[in-house]
């Protein structure tokens, strides 16, 4: 379905993790083809180019949610990255500092946080971390799966089986090599009896006590600059492992910048993930005959140096 509406958009990132976003309380995307709008949005060639379409709603009652899609137009339940840029959006509409999302069924504590650094908005989001999941056919739903092999997918790494409102598996590595990364991500495609619902896969160096260095392959997207749900999935692994501690400030570094996470087993496994929701620019955009027809008029300069001036101070750790 081709549709010649002019859709506001803005382009933003978490942590590097790229979106196009929309909103869809103030304007009516209910004809719109979410999943082709994703495929056609996200194509770095003949599209603006992202990691995922991410879509503010309304939810049941006064409430607001976000729905996310795929560069393949899949659609996935959570998104950490991206549920903090919808936060930002959703916030003129909530008119506090506290509040709810909801994505793929589930709700999430939002928070406006500190800036990470001067003139970076940061937000965070309390997760609650599942560890048994049918999202997981490797080992009985009244186990947990903590730093044990798969054979059928690699015969030397411990893997951590993660839920955040997604599936994960999490394996630490002495140093990370991004073409073992790209063949396991393939890998888990060709094994649906034991992921029947695909996987996002992560490697994680530990740095030190509390810092860690996060790379994901993402399920529908492949590798990308950072994922805010492997990060808090990371980050949890390695608390259970005991390479990082509960309720203590953890940095987790990846490619795009640095979030922090925090894990507590108060009242339920859960772990806040806390980080930036950057905006980069804003314009209209059209799914037409020949493609993608898009504009941009009004770039956030002031915000995007903020965030490079974060990045470079970040350099030799990232």
């Amino acid at each position: 379905m081709l549709f010649c509406m002019e859709i506001d958009f803005i382009k933003c990132h978490g942590s590097g993790n790229e979106f196009v976003m929309a909103d869809a309380v103030r304007q009516d995307l209910s004809a719109i083809s979410l999943p082709l709008l994703a495929r056609a949005a996200c194509d770095h060639r003949n599209g603006i180019g992202a990691d995922g379409l991410l879509v503010l709603v309304r939810n049941a009652g006064q409430g607001y949610g976000m729905r996310m899609f795929n560069p393949d137009g899949s659609e996935a339940e959570m998104c950490g990255n991206g549920i903090r840029c919808i936060a930002r959006a959703a916030q003129k509409y909530c008119g506090r500092g506290r509040f709810v999302l909801a994505s793929g069924g589930r709700e999430y504590a939002i928070e406006r946080q500190d800036e990470l650094a001067k003139g970076v908005p940061t937000f965070g989001v309390r997760i609650p971390v599942g560890l048994q999941s049918d999202d997981f056919a490797m080992f009985s739903s009244d186990e947990e799966f903590v730093a044990r092999p798969i054979a059928e997918l690699d015969g030397n790494l411990l893997f951590t089986a993660i839920n955040v409102g997604n599936p994960h598996i999490v394996a630490q590595v002495g140093r990370i090599d991004y073409d073992l990364l790209g063949r396991l991500g393939e890998k888990v495609v060709r094994l649906p009896q034991i992921f029947p619902h695909g996987v996002n896969v992560s490697l994680v160096e530990v740095r030190r006590r509390n810092e860690i260095f996060v790379a994901t392959y993402e399920r529908g997207a492949g590798i990308t600059a950072s994922c805010g749900t492997a990060m808090t999935s990371s980050a949890t692994a390695m608390a259970l492992a005991g390479e990082c501690d509960f309720d203590s400030r953890i940095e987790v570094l990846n490619r795009g910048g640095m979030v922090h996470c925090r894990c507590s087993r108060e009242g339920g496994l859960t772990t806040t993930l806390v980080g930036n929701a950057t905006y980069e620019y804003r314009g209209w955009m059209s799914l037409e005959e020949k493609g993608l027809r898009f504009e941009v008029d009004r770039v956030y300069r002031a915000e995007q140096a903020a965030y490079d001036k974060f990045l470079e101070d970040l350099q030799g750790r990232i």
